[in-house]
């Protein structure tokens, strides 16, 4: 099995929680409480939807099918708890 690389979009919701859509892969909308969990959610979606072209017959997203270069510089999210300065 191989591993691919897709460019996702994370943006936080005004409600809450962060959404993860991608242009790469149509139909990648993935919802999480938290940015790691919204990733492993699109990461799920995007397994599934390439099982579903399969099944179907339907053509893989080009990404999917394009040789990727390696290394690739990533932003990792880091919850950390910074003290506020007292006045």
């Amino acid at each position: 099995m191989e591993e691919i690389l897709v460019k996702i979009h994370i943006e936080a919701l005004s409600e809450g929680g962060y959404l993860a859509t991608s242009e790469e892969v149509q139909g990648l909308v993935a919802e999480g409480r938290t940015i790691a969990e919204t990733m492993e959610i699109a990461r799920d979606v995007v397994s599934k939807l390439v099982e579903s072209c399969i099944e179907h017959g339907d053509a893989l997203p080009p990404v999917l099918c394009e040789p990727q270069a390696m290394p690739v510089d990533l932003f990792i999210p880091v919850a950390v708890d910074i003290p506020v300065a007292a006045n």
